[in-house]
């Protein structure tokens, strides 16, 4: 069973950097690039994933609400909810882009765009 973070245990970021995103059918979107922290609330302000490039040219980073993730031990990946139209429409951007000025602007267009539940209000999913 998931916690309200979508994870179960306690893991190191740089054995979640890496692994694989998959969609609900099992097709592999993408990977882990990074995962990006609010300092000031404690938390996960998203995970960057990576995908649509060749060689790491003309690639897009998006950032993904953390709740969003769901990794699947026989999938050895995290599975999302989203279709790849979703995907393609999502906020996207350089990591440089996504965390310019604190990251404050494509956290919120984030996690408005996926309808997702904000931690950073008070109502926290840690």
């Amino acid at each position: 069973m998931t916690t309200a973070s979508g994870h179960t245990s306690a893991i190191r970021a740089r054995k979640v950097i890496g692994t694989p995103v998959k969609d609900t059918t099992g097709h592999k979107i993408g990977e882990i690039e990074d995962v990006v922290l609010d300092k000031q609330s404690n938390s996960i302000m998203f995970a960057v994933v990576g995908f649509g490039g060749f060689l790491g040219m003309a690639e897009k980073f998006h950032p993904l609400p953390w709740a969003s993730l769901d990794y699947q031990e026989n999938e050895k990946a995290y599975v999302v909810g989203y279709s790849k139209e979703q995907l393609k429409a999502a906020p996207a951007g350089s990591i440089d882009e996504l965390t310019r000025e604190g990251g404050i602007g494509f956290r919120d267009r984030t996690y408005q765009y996926y309808k997702a539940r904000p931690y950073w209000n008070g109502d926290s999913l840690r």
